[in-house]
């Protein structure tokens, strides 16, 4: 188990670079790091800072939505969100969203079926956010589209952004209805109906054998339908919605300060903080296209992209992004190891013992 975790950290750092690469190919190295050494990093810590405070907001969301089956403090929520995060900018396959669920259910003894679906849960929060975002800042902002960045076999231009923008809407709307519904009664009984049904697919097989089937498979099944189900209990409740919805405005709204104060101390970027969520709002699209842990390559190219369109140069919006991009994703890979170390968390097995989730999990 170590030995693939410890080549897929390789993998993934071999891929990082060759989307780094793809990314900056076009940018001479000497003006790269003539302007990344320009930069006052001062601001790094209050950015860093604010950074991590999104991040608490999130856990704050996701405590909220686990409360609805599952009582647990703030910070038993934080530790394994954020060793999630940190395994999904280390490691690819984005194996931390099957991580979060597992530790909740080694510490908290939370179904790992409940834990996967408030994670589900959580994102549709962010790609609803996501959606209306982007909806007033392709309104708003006049993109030329000869405007364009090619990141390997990627054109990023308005074109891309458009059909990134649908998928993401399409996705948003696939995720509504699976938690609909699961959730909806009826339908969870006509699902566990069907489940039961299995054993007389085997027509060929004994009695003995087809209670065998009831109990270790259609039984297990059952139980873990109820346990999404009971994930996504928060949806009966409009007012946690509208809490949970805040929760995720204030994500947002502090990430984007986070840019916004990084900003201030580089030079050629004079961006308002509206233009620069504009920016995250536009990477976080681009960063939807197939790419590699911690997004290193497409976040730079999505970012010069969305910064030319505001008038930075080139150069400037290279160093900026790259930069920023690790005062985004450094701390939450420290805080991640930090979260491991004192809640005891062995990553390297919770990486992937969970990748795929067993039903007699609940």
């Amino acid at each position: 188990m170590k030995n693939h975790l410890i080549i897929s950290l390789v993998v993934g750092i071999a891929l990082s670079v060759a989307a780094l690469y793809f990314a900056f190919r076009n940018v001479p190295l000497n003006d790269l790091l003539h302007y990344l050494g320009s930069i006052n990093y001062l601001w790094t810590f209050p950015a860093a800072i604010l950074a991590l405070v999104s991040f608490f907001f999130r856990a704050l969301r996701w405590q909220f939505i686990l409360a609805s089956s599952h009582k647990i403090g703030i910070w038993r929520a934080f530790h394994p969100m954020m060793i999630g995060f940190m395994i999904n900018c280390i490691l690819p396959g984005r194996l931390g969203e099957f991580a979060r669920p597992a530790i909740l259910q080694k510490n908290e003894k939370v179904p790992f079926a409940t834990g996967i679906a408030t994670v589900a849960a959580e994102r549709v929060f962010d790609v609803c956010a996501l959606v209306v975002f982007a909806v007033i800042t392709l309104a708003a902002i006049d993109i030329n589209p000869e405007v364009e960045i090619v990141f390997g076999d990627f054109r990023l231009n308005r074109a891309t952004l458009e059909v990134l923008f649908s998928r993401i809407i399409l996705m948003g709307i696939l995720l509504i209805i699976g938690i609909i519904v699961v959730s909806i009664p009826f339908i969870r009984r006509a699902i566990h109906r069907v489940i039961l049904k299995l054993p007389a697919l085997a027509f060929f097989a004994t009695e003995a054998t087809k209670t065998k089937i009831r109990d270790k498979v259609c039984a297990p099944l059952i139980r873990f339908v109820d346990n999404i189900a009971l994930g996504f209990t928060l949806i009966k409740y409009p007012k946690k919605i509208m809490i949970c919805t805040i929760y995720s405005l204030l994500v947002w709204i502090i990430a984007a300060f986070s840019y916004y104060v990084f900003s201030l101390g580089s030079p050629g970027v004079h961006l308002s903080y509206t233009e620069m969520f504009a920016v995250m709002v536009i990477i976080c699209l681009f960063i939807a296209l197939p790419s590699v842990p911690g997004f290193w390559g497409v976040w730079e190219a999505g970012g010069v992209f969305a910064m030319s369109i505001f008038g930075v140069s080139t150069n400037a919006a290279a160093g900026f992004t790259l930069a920023n991009h690790g005062v985004q994703v450094f701390p939450v890979i420290i805080v991640g190891f930090i979260s491991a170390i004192i809640t005891g968390v062995n990553i390297w097995q919770v990486s992937y013992e969970k990748k795929t989730a067993e039903p007699q999990a609940g």
